[in-house]
């Protein structure tokens, strides 16, 4: 049984560390590979927008269009995991949006880009968390950060790092190639991941202390505190990330003046500085923990301290008029937000039963993520009822930035793993 094995050096739930990391590393490349389809969206806006005759309006619709089934997949395939391997449902994932992203090497009318968008985003709705669930049966609770940051890195680079590459694909040949070259990346991770991957059992009771043993109702485990304050934080910081995603090659050209090239090259410097926060600030959590801090002010009080940041950025940004000063509130306001996705899943799976960490994850995940289809579709709007582009998108990232401000706020106050845990007893009895 699993409680019979023994503790894993490196402090990993497994009697193999080596191939915990693999998994890490393999969960890394999948997320690049899934945020890689969706920054191209936005990468190729201006082309997409000039080849189709679309409005900023129009656009931001198809890009809302991602979303329509993307909160609800990964609820369902949340609910999924708790069943069946991680392994082969990440794999089934992949194919899918690699499949998605083959069709548009050919001339597409706006209809096919919505059901591109549509479809993409149906599978890849329940990646994150599901990676997530998977990397949790490898590692005890108070070392879930490191590996969480790095397959949360993975997403980030494939938003970011990769964004140079793609941009010289679409000036160099088309969009079009940049969505194939991708589609065809990600069955490439599918033969590697089927090849090296396996599924570890859910990681042993006894070494993540203060979990419930119990199976909570639904509604009992969804209500918590904690929950809700993670889920408002994120959903508040989810908005800056959509706005990322889809809009800002376009900000950075039509609002400062940056040549798409350019906008790739800030696109990456976002990414890198990402890249080195997440680690320090997951190494600075987890150490926080084992010295004894609670994981409110270890998690949730980091996390909503870098959201809080990064909507005051934001609203900087939407004053800026200086080259330097533009770059550097765009390197903050979207990269320090990100740090609640990967200590705010921690805090969930703290409070939340093994046997139930899969679909708690995919719930959560789905609706922060609801953010997803109002934020472009929202931003396009302003941006066509002001009086030029550039207003519209400094009006659009000023209520942005108050957006996250007022929701950390709320988010903190409502976070709090020892209150959740102290109410476990009397659920249990009822």
């Amino acid at each position: 049984m699993a409680e019979a094995r023994p503790q894993a050096v490196f402090t990993v739930g497994t009697a193999n560390p080596i191939h915990a990391w693999i998994v890490v590393g393999l969960l890394f490349l999948f997320m690049l590979i899934n945020f890689a389809d969706r920054a191209v969206f936005g990468l190729a806006a201006i082309p997409i927008m000039q080849e189709m005759g679309l409005s900023h309006a129009q656009f931001g619709l198809i890009g809302a269009s991602f979303f329509i089934f993307f909160s609800l997949s990964a609820v369902l395939v949340g609910f999924l995991v708790n069943h069946v391997a991680a392994r082969w449902v990440l794999a089934a994932l992949a194919v899918i949006w690699s499949l998605c992203q083959l069709p548009m090497l050919l001339p597409v009318s706006a209809a096919a880009l919505i059901a591109n968008r549509v479809a993409l985003g149906f599978s890849e709705g329940p990646a994150y968390p599901v990676a997530l669930h998977a990397v949790y049966k490898w590692f005890p609770h108070e070392h879930r950060a490191m590996p969480t940051s790095l397959i949360a890195i993975g997403s980030l680079a494939g938003n970011g790092i990769v964004a140079p590459l793609i941009v010289a694909v679409i000036a160099t040949w088309s969009w079009h190639l940049a969505f194939g070259l991708l589609g065809a990346a990600g069955l490439i991770w599918c033969t590697i991941w089927l090849a090296l991957a396996r599924e570890e059992p859910l990681t042993p009771r006894d070494m993540i202390p203060h979990q419930p043993e119990m199976h909570l109702p639904y509604r009992q485990l969804l209500s918590r505190r904690t929950v809700i304050g993670v889920v408002i934080v994120s959903f508040s910081a989810y908005w800056l990330l959509t706005i990322a995603v889809v809009w800002l090659p376009a900000i950075l050209n039509q609002t400062f003046g940056y040549t798409p090239a350019q906008a790739g090259w800030i696109i990456m410097l976002v990414a890198l500085c990402q890249i080195m926060i997440l680690p320090a600030i997951s190494a600075f959590s987890d150490g926080l923990q084992r010295r004894g801090v609670s994981s409110r002010l270890a998690c949730g009080g980091v996390a909503s301290g870098c959201a809080l940041a990064a909507g005051l950025l934001a609203i900087l940004l939407s004053q800026s008029g200086g080259s330097t000063a533009s770059i550097l509130c765009t390197a903050g306001a979207f990269s320090l937000g990100t740090v609640i996705f990967v200590l705010g899943p921690c805090l969930v799976a703290e409070v939340t039963p093994d046997g139930q960490r899969g679909a708690a994850l995919g719930i959560t995940n789905a609706v922060a993520t609801l953010a997803g289809p109002l934020a472009p579709a929202i931003m396009g709007f302003i941006v066509d009822i002001g009086a030029d582009p550039a207003g519209g998108f400094r009006t659009a990232l000023l209520v942005a930035g108050s957006l996250v401000i007022l929701g950390t706020l709320v988010g903190f106050f409502l976070i709090d793993p020892a209150s959740d845990r102290l109410s476990e007893p009397e659920e249990s009895a009822g």
